[in-house]
């Protein structure tokens, strides 16, 4: 009896022997994969030794998965301790300067704290209010992206104005049947919608903008029966942020109606009135567990701007990719990094270079804590997926059209720690499909070593 019912607990995990393939090339055959058009590299983090390989160093789009390097890198760069400072400082004659980090946590609600607190210190009418936004330049679309993308709330646009993840709330409630559906925004920003909904018996709409003729008309179609909430990206962050900024200034009741120059903070002579603070660990587990796409390429050229003592971007924040790899003796020759969050095709990974950049990480004398930043089972982009693997596997995935990614550690039956990276680039097979192979593959991962 406890025969049987431990074989029905294997098959309801997933890991019937029947099921579990005999190798990774097993696994392979058994999809409906194109086998040229998959690169596997498997290694022993103990040793760096390869223990599968497949088209290693087959240069593909990695998608997401190029996080794990980005972040990574930045990371070690700008130091665990690192904190996204936004800070208001005063000056003799009544000038305000407000120094921007581009926090990608910042909110209109830290704007309106910094301006209660400047209140607060009596400080009223000032003469001039200037913002230091260097820390970043103006460059606020990666290189390939696809222009379709640009409604797409995963990927809003990132500069030193980051406010509010740069998105915008719709909320779209249904009226009298056959009536237009009514539209509004969370916040006030100033837009236009072309209402073309109608208040109907089910929720079907299309957001759409043209960014070369109306980039602040937004049309709206479709049938609406009960609320529906969306994001979109704001077409232009620091006219967002300057809004928001105004409207802080406003309820703080500081005086001020003029414009915002962009000037760089005086080296003395200034008096900090009051700063918003947000550590980096929030911001690595947004980009490792949920894949934040603004989050990653704001934080790889910041810590390149630190890498060159000036204005971050990504030739800076590349250059400092470059050292680190020197500096770590990886060969980085054959792969190319054109943005920090991994959305571009233009950027190109081999298998065997993120195997022999997950098992240098397993050098760090707080690996653990990393390895535990991805998402295990159960969690993040792993939400729905390898639900048996729960606490043993930990890996950050990767999705774009025609391409599917998956790569981290796997804790295998035996015991031993290893790190894989697995890139599928197949036109013809569905994701779903190009997902079932890379848990056929990592099941056979985690039997075979």
């Amino acid at each position: 009896m406890k025969k049987v019912l431990l074989t029905f607990i294997l098959i309801m995990c997933g890991l019937s022997v029947n099921a579990i393939p005999a190798s990774i090339d097993a696994a392979i055959s058994d999809t409906h994969v194109n086998k040229d058009a998959i690169s596997i590299s498997v290694k022993n983090t103990t040793d760096g030794k390869t223990l599968y390989e497949h088209n290693p160093n087959s240069p593909i789009p990695p998608a997401s998965t190029l996080k794990t390097i980005t972040a990574t890198v930045a990371a070690d760069m700008l130091g665990n301790d690192y904190e996204f400072k936004t800070s208001l400082y005063k000056t003799s004659d009544n000038s305000l300067y407000l120094k921007l980090s581009a926090d990608p946590m910042l909110t209109k609600g830290d704007l309106e704290t910094l301006m209660k607190s400047a209140a607060s210190k009596k400080i009223v009418e000032p003469k001039a209010f200037y913002i230091d936004d260097y820390v970043i330049d103006g460059v606020e679309w990666g290189e390939g992206w696809q222009w379709d993308d640009d409604l797409n709330p995963l990927m809003p646009k990132f500069s030193s104005y980051n406010l509010d993840g740069n998105l915008l709330n719709i909320i779209i409630d249904p009226k009298k049947k056959g009536a237009p559906a009514s539209i509004r925004l969370s916040t006030f920003y100033p837009v236009t919608f072309m209402n073309l909904t109608v208040s109907s018996d089910k929720n079907s709409i299309e957001i759409l903008r043209n960014n070369h003729i109306a980039p602040d008309v937004i049309t709206i179609k479709g049938e609406v029966d009960s609320r529906i909430q969306d994001k979109i990206p704001v077409n232009s962050p620091k006219r967002y942020f300057i809004i928001k900024l105004e409207e802080a200034i406003s309820s703080a009741k500081l005086g001020y109606y003029g414009a915002f120059p962009q000037k760089k903070l005086p080296s003395s002579n200034v008096t900090l009135v009051s700063e918003i603070q947000h550590p980096i660990n929030p911001v690595l587990k947004s980009i490792y567990k949920s894949s934040d796409n603004m989050m990653a390429e704001t934080l790889f050229k910041v810590a390149g701007g630190k890498f060159v003592n000036n204005t971050g971007s990504i030739k800076s924040a590349i250059s400092m990719f470059d050292e680190y790899c020197k500096k770590h003796n990886l060969n980085n020759e054959n792969i190319r990094i054109t943005d920090g969050s991994g959305v571009s095709k233009n950027n190109l990974m081999t298998a065997d270079f993120m195997t022999d950049f997950l098992v240098l990480q397993a050098e760090r004398p707080d690996f653990e804590n990393f390895m535990t930043m991805l998402p295990t089972a159960g969690e993040g982009t792993l939400s729905n997926r390898m639900l048996y693997f729960k606490d043993v596997i930990y890996a950050k995935t990767g999705t774009l059209s025609d391409i599917s990614a998956i790569c981290g550690y796997i804790k295998t039956r035996n015991g031993n720690l290893v790190a894989f990276d697995i890139m599928i680039n197949d036109a013809k097979l569905s994701s779903s499909d190009k997902k079932a192979t890379e848990e056929q593959i990592i099941r056979a991962i985690y039997n075979k070593y």
